[in-house]
């Protein structure tokens, strides 16, 4: 695997080998915790105070993951044997160490609001109006992680039984009422993809799927490998490798589904600031081409061919080829026409039919003759393979997710509490990547002055 050489004076491990108190401080200045402070506040000044420090539980919450604690019952022990770990997580010396079925209900209560949601927007934006997310390419990709829920045996469904021979006219029309209630019933992700293009932002991300399912995909020995669980859909800028947009889905919803829901989240954040997009072969579906070009995006997938026969009078990169098969070398793009130039091979030179009039000078082809072979930056040119160079990033991120943010480590039932746990290490995650980026700047301010 190609890596994208990244020069930092400071890096996300070495912020997690800071002091405790200095590591907790950098990563909370970077967000305002008050947000999911203000859903347990009291709505009337009736009844019996509250005996808990919900702040301070919301910021251990947030530090658990930080200090790679594995589980709430650990969370809890170390709090009640370590004084200054407590202090650091706001406790105060009269304040009780919460039990585990507290912090359960709090759990439970944060599942339920889109405060995450609201807190990730802002926190992305914020990087971006301080000049840390300044990259214009984004790489997009898919990691899954198991559930912590139990796999459900499934049900034996018999096959109906068909009735031999061509259907009556009657029976021909009830089918395709039939098939046509069926479509009509299709939530939002079981339809195509070409669906997505006209449904807006908020009910495709309402709609995302996040029940545990069973999932499968190949590694890299060409098996099939199953998991139970769901899938984490990010959007990666490549340079920087803040994670723009985010979307957790079930396990079996095909990565292709999550990539026109990621393209509108991260036009509705930062609007026009983006100018490509990096795909592995799993996206390759027109319909993704279709939303990238109407962002003004250009788009990096390689292309996978889909029972299509032999490309005649063009090579693997749809480049023409010549009488004597040689490709013809990409020259130019017009951006006005939206036109590919091929010009003549370089073995032309000496090639004997140079003069011939079946060899043409010159070739120009019109992405619009098909988006998912021609486009810009041209296929097997060297801007293109530099690009798609820069995918390996959002594959970095997803091993950070993992082993240093405790994504694999899911411990709550139902697709909504792990849709909390994705969503709170992804926010943490883009939190401790500002609060190094804000370290590095000082450091190089300090580096320039002296």
């Amino acid at each position: 695997m190609t890596i994208v050489k990244q020069i930092s004076l400071f890096d996300i491990q070495e912020l997690l080998n800071l002091e405790s108190s200095r590591r907790f401080d950098a990563v909370f200045s970077t967000f305002d915790v008050q947000p999911i402070f203000h859903l347990f506040t009291k709505k009337t000044l009736r009844g019996a105070p509250r005996e808990l420090n919900y702040g301070a539980m919301i910021q251990s919450l947030i530090i658990r993951i930080v200090e790679r604690i594995p589980t709430i019952k650990d969370l809890v022990k170390r709090l009640v044997n370590d004084p200054l770990f407590r202090f650091d997580c706001g406790f105060l010396v009269s304040d009780p160490v919460p039990s585990e079925a507290s912090y359960s209900r709090i759990i439970n209560v944060i599942s339920q609001s889109t405060i995450l949601d609201e807190m990730q927007d802002t926190l992305i934006q914020q990087a971006f109006l301080e000049g840390f997310l300044c990259d214009e390419h984004l790489a997009i990709d898919a990691t899954h992680f198991e559930s912590r829920d139990a796999s459900k045996p499934s049900e034996k469904k018999e096959a109906p039984t068909k009735k031999r021979g061509r259907k009556t006219k009657e029976e021909h029309a009830a089918w395709l009422a039939e098939q046509a209630e069926a479509e009509a019933n299709r939530t939002t992700y079981e339809k195509k993809i070409e669906h997505q293009l006209d449904i807006p932002l908020e009910t495709l991300w309402a709609d995302a799927p996040i029940a545990p399912q069973w999932g499968i995909k190949k590694n890299s020995d060409g098996k099939n490998t199953f998991w139970y669980g769901f899938k984490g859909n990010l959007a990666i800028s490549s340079k920087s490798q803040y994670i723009v947009s985010r979307l957790m889905t079930s396990g079996n919803l095909h990565d292709s589904k999550a990539a026109i829901p990621l393209l509108k989240k991260v036009e509705h954040l930062i609007p026009s600031h983006f100018t490509t997009a990096l795909f592995d072969a799993g996206y390759d579906y027109e319909p993704i081409y279709t939303q990238a070009a109407a962002q003004n995006m250009r788009i990096v997938i390689p292309y996978n061919p889909r029972r299509e026969g032999e490309y005649i009078g063009f090579d693997e990169y749809f480049r023409p080829t010549c009488v004597r098969e040689h490709s013809y070398c990409y020259d130019s793009f017009d951006e006005q026409y939206r036109t590919l130039k091929f010009t003549r091979p370089k073995e032309c030179t000496t090639c004997p039919l140079r003069k011939d009039s079946l060899c043409q000078k010159v070739f120009k082809i019109k992405c619009d003759t098909d988006i998912r072979k021609y486009t810009y930056p041209a296929r097997g040119s060297e801007l293109w393979k530099n690009l798609y160079k820069e995918r390996t990033a959002v594959e970095r991120v997803n091993a950070y997710l993992k082993q240093y943010f405790q994504l694999k480590n899911v411990r709550h039932r139902t697709g909504r509490k792990a849709k909390l746990h994705f969503d709170l290490v992804t926010f943490i995650y883009n939190a401790c990547k500002l609060a190094t980026d804000r370290i590095n700047a000082i450091l190089q301010d300090q580096n320039q002055a002296a």
